[in-house]
């Protein structure tokens, strides 16, 4: 997922930014693990851990959309990332498998702007590790997930979730949230062989 140990920075004051991170760091820490045991370093490889990835992002981007994400997050067009994803399967020869595929049909929506944004919050945090991935990724095989990195998305990001994320209980909800995103990258790491 790009997690290869990264640690979401908090800059500037503690605000609901550290507050997510350390309400996540055990569920960051296991899908770090989950995700390590992939090798990059060979095609069938890194086409396993994008296989894994799409299992989890594609239905979580597609739950995003349908929740609106773009009203509290005007860069979220910006910010998908599943067509890199399904481009760089497919130049694999792994087309997305069918449970991903389908993922923007009906499915489930993130409820609440705090649900949005603990959500977003774990795929941005995966852009951040994709940025370091891709250097074990060998020359030649495709790169779009890996590389779609733009360290402005965090920023905007996570300057959100302290404008947003006031209260006590906001910040819970927000982490929920992310929990269960990690919970389902851990979940589809594990099922991929």
């Amino acid at each position: 997922m790009g997690w290869a140990g990264v640690r979401m920075s908090v800059t500037g004051k503690a605000g609901a930014r550290h507050a997510l991170r350390k309400g996540t760091a055990g569920d960051h820490d296991r899908v770090d693990a989950a995700f390590s045991r992939f090798e990059l370093n060979h095609r069938e490889g890194y086409a396993a851990f994008l296989r894994a990835q799409a299992r989890a992002f594609m239905p979580i981007e597609a739950a995003l959309d349908r929740s609106d994400a773009i009203a509290q997050l005007p860069d979220w067009s910006r910010r998908r990332r599943s067509d890199a994803l399904a481009a760089d399967l497919a130049e694999l020869g792994h087309p997305v498998e069918p449970d991903a595929a389908s993922a923007g049909e009906g499915g489930s929506t993130f409820a609440t702007i705090e649900d949005v944004l603990g959500a977003v919050y774990v795929l941005e945090g995966s852009r951040l590790g994709g940025q370091l991935l891709v250097r074990s990724v060998p020359a030649g095989l495709p790169r779009r997930f890996l590389d779609a990195g733009d360290a402005s998305l965090w920023r905007t990001l996570v300057a959100a979730i302290d404008k947003m994320l006031i209260t006590k209980e906001q910040i819970a909800t927000a982490t929920v949230a992310a929990r269960a995103v990690f919970a389902r990258f851990e979940k589809e790491a594990l099922a991929v062989r």
